[in-house]
């Protein structure tokens, strides 16, 4: 019952989120409420510490980006709500798997966005004259040149993968 709950969720957030850039509270809280009703009922008390676990630790894992203002917060209460739904250690893993995807799915951007080659040479420069500034290669402080995308996306994929895989 739960992963139905949890496959339409992230379906709806994925499409939210690509579509308008945001993952909606009228989404995510309501899976919150419904983790925590659900494992209650299923476990009692134990349901609930298990809700509530996985809710503090999948807010837990975002709540440091969203603050450095890396990601919005409909991305730190999807995490936590697939917590609450899941457990902490499913939240756990999911993180994992998205912090990987969402790394990839970055470098990818970048690639495109600034050339292979570009990089590369910019890369091999630092090196060779033992630069300390090599996060110049990805970060810019320049807001028209910065790189994002929607990082529900990456959350999605990584919940999809810890749903088909489980953990390590």
């Amino acid at each position: 019952m739960e992963n139905i709950i949890l496959m339409i969720v992230l379906l709806v957030c994925l499409f939210t989120d690509i579509k308008s850039r945001k993952i909606l509270n009228i989404v995510t809280l309501p899976t919150i409420l419904f983790g925590l009703v659900f494992n209650m009922y299923s476990m009692g008390m134990e349901g609930v510490v298990y809700s509530g676990e996985g809710l503090l630790v999948g807010i837990a894992l975002l709540i440091i980006p969203y603050l450095l203002g890396g990601m919005g917060a409909g991305d730190v209460k999807l995490l936590g709500a697939i917590g609450a739904l899941m457990g902490s250690s499913f939240v756990f893993y999911s993180f994992i798997y998205t912090a990987i995807l969402g790394g990839i799915i970055a470098l990818l951007l970048i690639i495109k966005a600034r050339g292979f080659i570009n990089i590369m040479k910019s890369f091999l420069v630092n090196i060779v004259y033992f630069r300390s500034n090599l996060g110049s290669i990805i970060i810019s402080k320049d807001k028209k040149s910065s790189i994002s995308f929607p990082y529900g996306i990456a959350i999605v994929l990584g919940t999809f993968c810890t749903l088909i895989w489980g953990g390590f």
